[in-house]
């Protein structure tokens, strides 16, 4: 008896769609694509609660004839492909044709279609892979697809989707992927009925700061390089547009796009120096490579790609960046051609050099302006020390004493801060001392108590607010000028959609399309921290690994975390007082982020390097 069976159609259908479908996203990025190799000049995206209910994707293609609207719906159905070969050399987005089956498996599926040439368009639907209608239609040129009601059959797909803002920021992701593909296409997108982008046809610039933020243009530098193995372009965002998200890098190879952490480090490399640490370059690079010589049938979605010549195509890209960097005055480039000599000014090239005249006053004594010092002669110090060993008087006990007396100091050169006055004493030392505005150093039993002064009063603050957050705003304070945040659309929507929540932290603000203007901020944060704060808090927003049900705790630690890097103690009742509030709190060991706030230097640790 054989055990071995064939799947129902349905069931591999619905396997394949595990593959290729993870999220509504998926969806839309099949749909997006096809509409592209349909020869469109227009794509309308109209989505309601993040693609679950609808996902409707408008087109004005090439359309399609009723037998092949039928077609269109069974696995590996392609006009992609006629041979193996053709996988080689591949100058579409699909060509599995195994979308709209896997798609058509787990949601209820309408479509019309018409050629251009044709009387009458065609009105399908397909639900479970089953053709429920199939009729002739009027209807304009191109096609419009209608997915419904997405995994309503895999409840156990359907319950993994994350958040709508999430799902819909996937959804964005894979609409501006293929937009900026194409700026030579009208694109637009709508969720729940309010306009999101309206993109129109031009040139790559302009596509790319429509993406970006109509603000960015100024700060884009384009990168263009031609060689046998790939002709490069594009554009890199200046350094001081860095940000601490990865929202704002883009490859593309033949006009699609891809993932490549190996190309990726080829940037950076290339802005080693620029930016600072734990901020991305913003960039947009265009690949174009001889199909031939790259492989894209690698992954289920075709975001990694296989590249023949990866290594030659690293180090072009690195100095296609650099060059392009220097070229734009970013990069610090030596010209060996200019000459070495100083450049003089004009007004002094006619002028006759002048020998500077040197006076020496053979008679000043710099110990002659040294202060007092009890015990020592009437010059300031013993005439041993001030003749420097050059005289006959040799130095008494006293001398030395005075000279290597240590007096109370606020601050000195090395940093070192002491909240009383250092001396040598025969008993333990009493009091804390303070290193480098960062560390208390408090006497034990023990040992030596090590605490952490930003941790401390990280972990302080936060526990104060999150207990007044969840009953009541946080007390804010107004600006004397408005403070201007220029964002990107993506930022913006973002803000927004957490405005409600942003208010009760203690932030004021209006808006102008791509610009916050800041009127007030949490009383806690100090003015000079509220633009890195407010890129913080927008980083936190992005992260779609945050459940939106905590981002109200990760904005107040973000917060706090802001307000506390410009924690100082001076004096010693500071550092005692920061310690007494620590312990009052009911976790005081680990800050906000998990590490720790202080740390036991034991007695027998300290002896061990004697």
């Amino acid at each position: 008896m054989s055990i071995i069976h064939l799947l129902p159609e349905h069931i591999a259908n619905q396997i394949a769609a595990g593959e290729v479908i993870q999220r509504p996203a998926s969806v839309v990025k099949e749909l997006m694509e096809n509409a592209i190799d349909a020869h469109a000049k227009s794509v309308q995206l109209n989505v309601k609660d993040a693609g679950k209910t609808l996902i409707q994707v408008v087109d004005d293609g090439d359309g399609m004839s009723p037998e092949d609207a039928v077609k269109c719906f069974q696995r590996h159905a392609t006009s992609k492909l006629k041979s193996a070969e053709d996988l080689f050399r591949l100058k579409t987005k699909g060509f599995r044709g195994e979308a709209l089956a896997s798609v058509a498996s787990i949601a209820h599926v309408s479509m019309r279609t018409k050629k251009n040439d044709a009387e009458t368009g065609t009105h399908i639907e397909v639900e479970g892979n089953s053709i429920k209608t199939n009729e002739q239609i009027v209807c304009s040129k191109g096609t419009v697809f209608e997915v419904k009601n997405l995994f309503y059959n895999v409840p156990a797909r359907r319950n993994f989707l994350k958040s709508e803002s999430i799902e819909f920021g996937h959804i964005r992701d894979e609409f501006e992927r293929v937009a900026l593909a194409h700026p030579d296409i009208k694109f637009s997108l709508h969720h729940n009925g309010q306009e999101i982008y309206q993109l129109q046809a031009g040139v790559l610039r302009m596509r790319v700061a429509s993406i970006f933020g109509r603000n960015s243009n100024e700060r884009l530098v384009p990168i263009e390089e031609q060689t046998n193995i790939v002709s490069i372009k594009g554009f890199l965002g200046k350094p001081d547009a860095a940000k601490k998200t990865r929202g704002e890098q883009f490859f593309f190879v033949n006009d699609r796009f891809f993932k490549d952490s190996y190309f990726h480090h080829a940037i950076t490399k290339a802005f080693d120096g620029m930016i600072s640490e734990k901020h991305y370059p913003s960039y947009c690079i265009y690949l174009d490579v001889d199909p031939a010589k790259i492989d894209v049938n690698i992954h289920p979605t075709k975001t990694e790609i296989k590249f023949e010549e990866d290594r030659f195509i690293y180090s072009i890209l690195l100095s296609s960046v650099r060059q392009a960097l220097g070229k734009y005055n970013i990069f610090p480039t030596l010209d060996f051609e200019t000459e070495t000599s100083f450049d003089v000014p004009s007004s002094f090239r006619k002028t006759e050099p002048i020998e500077p005249q040197i006076t020496v006053d053979p008679s000043f004594n710099p110990f002659h302006t040294q202060k007092n010092t009890a015990g020592s002669s009437g010059n300031g110090f013993s005439k041993a020390l001030k003749n420097e060993g050059f005289g006959q008087t040799m130095p008494s006990s006293s001398d030395w004493e005075q000279f290597y007396q240590i007096e109370e100091e606020s601050s000195s050169s090395d940093g070192l801060i002491s909240t009383q006055t250092i001396g040598f004493q025969d008993d333990t030392f009493q009091g804390n001392y303070l290193i480098h505005d960062r560390y208390i150093f408090s006497p034990t039993k023990s040992g030596l108590l090590v605490v952490d002064i930003k941790r401390a009063k990280w972990r302080i603050l936060y526990t104060e607010l999150i207990g007044k957050f969840i009953h009541q705003a946080l007390e804010s304070q107004q600006l004397l000028f408005p403070m201007e945040k220029e964002v990107s659309k993506m930022e913006m929507d973002l803000w927004l959609s957490h405005e409600k929540l942003l208010k009760q932290l203690g932030f004021h603000c209006e808006y102008d399309q791509e610009t916050i203007f800041i009127h007030g901020v949490p009383t806690v944060l100090p003015e000079n921290s509220v633009n890195d704060c407010i890129d913080s808090l927008l980083a936190d927003l992005q992260d779609r690994d945050i459940d939106q049900g905590d981002v109200a705790h990760h904005l107040v630690r973000r917060l706090t975390q802001n307000a506390s890097r410009e924690a100082v103690i001076r004096q010693a009742e500071e550092a005692q007082a920061l310690i007494e509030a620590l312990f009052q709190c009911e976790e005081h060991t680990l800050a906000p982020n998990g590490k720790k706030i202080m740390h036991t230097v034991l007695l027998t640790d300290i002896a061990s390097n004697f």
